[in-house]
């Protein structure tokens, strides 16, 4: 059986975190993955990098991406007992931003302090990650003794 969850109970869950693994494929289609560091506004994902890394290379020959963000879970008072991270997975479509493009509010979201770097941020982009489809997820919206059980862990959401 699989969960049928809110969107708005996955979106609350991604705004707490910060990590996630994108997914993308080289021009020769070779499948990558990376973690990444991201800001959500507007349900949308934002990612900093440089302009000439491959990341930014391979989403600009191919714009399908997908994305899992891990979610720690720990038994309360006994954090040595290891318990499955949960984790919402989603397919999207990306678009590169230059850096000098964006507003200043979303360059402070994504590089923080680095954001006044006037050097940094014109050698920079953002990649913005549209979801769409659904949230594919295990272990969101249920209590932590649940997750052994991956038939009453799975769950899915609409992103829209």
């Amino acid at each position: 059986m699989t969960l049928q969850l809110s969107r708005d109970l996955v979106w609350q869950a991604i705004e707490k975190e910060l990590f996630a693994i994108i997914g993308m494929a080289t021009a020769s289609q070779e499948v990558r993955t990376v973690g990444i560091v991201y800001a959500v506004r507007d349900r949308k994902f934002y990612i900093g990098t440089g302009k000439e890394t491959w990341k930014a290379r391979h989403i600009s020959a191919n714009p399908y991406v997908s994305m899992t963000i891990p979610i720690a879970r720990r038994v309360p008072l006994m954090p040595w007992i290891k318990i499955p991270q949960a984790t919402i997975t989603f397919s999207g479509m990306a678009r590169i931003i230059p850096a000098t493009e964006a507003p200043r509010a979303l360059l402070e979201a994504v590089f923080r302090h680095m954001a006044d770097d006037r050097e940094m941020v014109a050698n920079s982009c953002l990649i913005e990650v549209t979801p769409h489809g659904e949230f594919v997820t295990y272990g969101i919206g249920i209590p932590l003794m649940q997750m052994r059980f991956p038939e009453q862990a799975r769950g899915r959401a609409p992103v829209a």
